[in-house]
C-alpha cells in the first residue's frame, strides 16, 4: 500500500509562509500560534480571514468575495435564513437535554427515518460525526462479539480514540488500532479489474481472513460510500453490494458513514449508499445535518442497536437538544422545499461535464469523476503513466485561492481536488469555478 498521507498537513499554512503576509493577517496567525494548541492547521500559504457568508459565497475582512467549493458544513448554504429563524425561535423557548420529554426530537426522528430504508428504525443523537462513528463502532462490537474494523486506505472517520484508530487519513503520527485493517479503495481509475465490485469484495474478504489469522474476530466494515478522503470515488452504481454481502456472510455489520455523501449531496439519492442498492446496518451522519449547528446522528436497525442499547445506557448532554433538532428539521425542510437533491443532480452533472472539458485540454488532468455536487478532479504527471502530481494539485489549490475559489485536496497521493460546494451552488457559478481552474492550469504551464 502507498505511504500514509494526511488530510491535515496538505494545503497547510506553515511558519515559513509568514513573511509574505500582510500585517493584519500576520497579526492573526501570530496570535493563533500563541493561544491555540499546536495541532491546529490553517488552509493556504496565505490564509483567508473570513468574516461573512451567504449561500455559496464568502467574504473576507477586506470585502473580497469568494466562491466556496469545499464546504459540507453549511450544506444548504451559509447563513440560510430558515435555519437561523428555527434556531432563534427555539433558543427563545427552551434548550435542554434528552432526559426530559420534548416533541422536536421525536418529530425530527420520524422525518429522518422516513428517508432511510424501512429496516432502519431507530435514531440516536450526538454533536459530531466523530461521536456518531465512535458509538457505531461500539454497536458493531456489541452485535458481532468481535473487535475488528475494516476501513479504506485513506479514510477519515473522526478524532476520538476509537475513530482516530480507524482514520488513516490523520497521518502516520496517528497510530491505527491493532484491530483495524485497511483495504485499497475502489478506484476505477487506478484499479485494473474487470469487475470493480468483485475485486473490492475480495479485498475485504482478504482482510477478514487476516484478522482471523491473528485471532481477531471481525466486527464490521465502516465506509463513506463515495470514498471522499480516498479521492472521491463514486464508482459504478451498485458495485458495493457484493462487498456488503461479504461483510454479512462473515458476521459483521456495514456502517455507512454518511457525513459527506448524505443529505442529497450525490443528487442521485438522499443517502450516498442508496446509489448502490444496499441497506446498511447502521448509518452515521454529522456535518450537513444542522448547516453549522453541531448535531450528528446514528440510525440503525433495531435488532443491531439492541445488542448495545439493551445493555448499556447512552447519554450525550448536548446530543439531540431542542435547538439542534430545530436546526436539523429546518435543513430537512429546505432540502425538500428547494428541491436540493434534484438540484444537486442536475447542476452537478453540468459541472462534471464542464470540468471534463479540461481533461481534454490538459495532459495533467487524469480523471474527473463524481456524483451530484461532489466531484474529484485528479491531477497527474501525464495521462499515460497516471503518476500522481501532488505538487501541482497544491499549486493549483493556491492559485484557485488567488482567484477567490476555495477548495482543497484529497486522496492517498494528495493529488485530487475535492470539489464539494454547498448545495446552494448554481449553474451560474460553473463558469467562475471552471474558468479559475483553466486559468490556474494555464498559468502553471500545464
Amino acid at each position: 500500500m502507498a505511504t500514509r498521507s494526511t488530510i491535515m498537513d496538505t494545503n497547510s499554512f506553515r511558519a515559513e509562509h509568514a513573511d509574505g503576509l500582510d500585517a493584519d493577517v500576520r497579526k492573526l496567525t501570530d496570535k493563533r500560534s500563541k493561544v491555540l494548541g499546536e495541532s491546529y492547521r490553517l488552509f493556504y500559504r496565505k490564509p483567508v480571514h473570513l468574516v461573512r457568508g451567504k449561500g455559496q459565497y464568502l467574504w473576507d475582512a477586506a470585502g473580497e468575495k469568494y466562491l466556496d467549493v469545499y464546504n459540507n458544513v453549511a450544506s444548504i448554504g451559509h447563513c440560510h435564513p430558515a435555519v437561523i429563524e428555527a434556531v432563534y425561535q427555539q433558543m427563545n423557548q427552551l434548550n435542554t437535554h434528552t432526559r426530559y420529554l420534548h416533541e422536536a426530537i421525536l418529530d425530527y426522528s420520524e422525518q429522518l427515518l422516513a428517508t432511510a430504508p424501512a429496516e432502519i428504525d431507530r435514531a440516536m443523537y450526538m454533536c459530531t460525526g466523530s461521536e456518531a462513528n465512535d458509538l457505531a463502532i461500539r454497536v458493531a462490537r456489541a452485535y458481532s462479539g468481535g473487535t475488528g474494523i475494516i476501513v479504506t486506505q485513506e479514510s477519515y472517520h473522526g478524532t476520538s480514540d476509537l475513530t482516530s484508530g480507524v482514520s488513516p487519513a490523520l497521518g502516520s503520527g496517528q497510530p491505527l488500532a491493532a484491530t483495524t485493517r485497511l483495504v485499497l479503495p475502489p478506484d476505477r481509475y487506478r484499479v485494473d479489474a474487470p469487475d470493480l465490485g468483485v475485486w473490492f469484495a475480495n479485498e475485504i474478504q482478504k482482510q477478514i481472513d487476516d484478522m482471523a489469522a491473528h485471532g481477531i474476530k471481525f466486527a464490521g466494515f465502516l465506509a463513506d460510500s463515495i470514498f471522499s478522503s480516498d479521492g472521491v470515488l463514486p464508482g459504478p452504481k451498485g458495485f458495493l453490494k457484493q462487498a456488503i454481502d461479504v461483510v454479512h456472510k462473515n458476521g459483521g455489520i456495514f456502517i455507512a458513514d454518511e457525513v459527506q455523501p448524505g443529505f442529497a449531496r450525490t443528487g442521485e439519492a438522499f443517502w450516498g449508499f442508496a446509489r448502490h442498492d444496499v441497506v446498511p446496518d447502521v448509518i452515521t451522519t454529522g456535518k450537513p445535518m444542522g448547516n453549522g449547528i453541531p448535531v450528528s446522528g446514528l440510525l440503525a436497525k433495531s435488532d443491531v442497536l439492541a445488542a448495545f442499547s439493551d445493555e448499556i445506557p447512552y447519554f450525550n448532554t448536548f446530543g439531540g437538544n431542542p435547538v439542534a433538532m430545530a436546526a436539523a428539521q429546518a435543513v430537512l425542510k429546505v432540502i425538500k422545499e428547494e428541491g436540493l437533491q434534484e438540484h444537486s443532480r442536475v447542476v452537478g452533472a453540468k459541472l462534471l461535464s464542464e470540468l471534463s472539458s479540461l481533461k481534454d485540454k490538459y495532459e495533467c488532468v487524469g480523471d474527473v469523476r463524481g456524483a451530484g455536487l461532489f466531484i474529484g478532479f485528479e491531477l497527474v504527471k501525464d495521462k499515460a503513466s497516471k503518476t500522481p502530481d501532488k505538487q501541482l494539485a497544491l499549486d493549483v489549490t493556491e492559485m484557485l485561492r488567488e482567484n477567490h475559489v476555495l477548495t482543497s485536496v484529497a486522496g492517498p497521493y494528495g493529488n485530487v481536488l475535492k470539489l464539494r460546494p454547498p448545495l446552494a451552488f448554481q449553474e451560474s457559478d460553473i463558469d467562475w469555478l471552471v474558468g479559475a481552474l483553466d486559468k490556474s492550469l494555464a498559468a502553471l504551464g500545464r
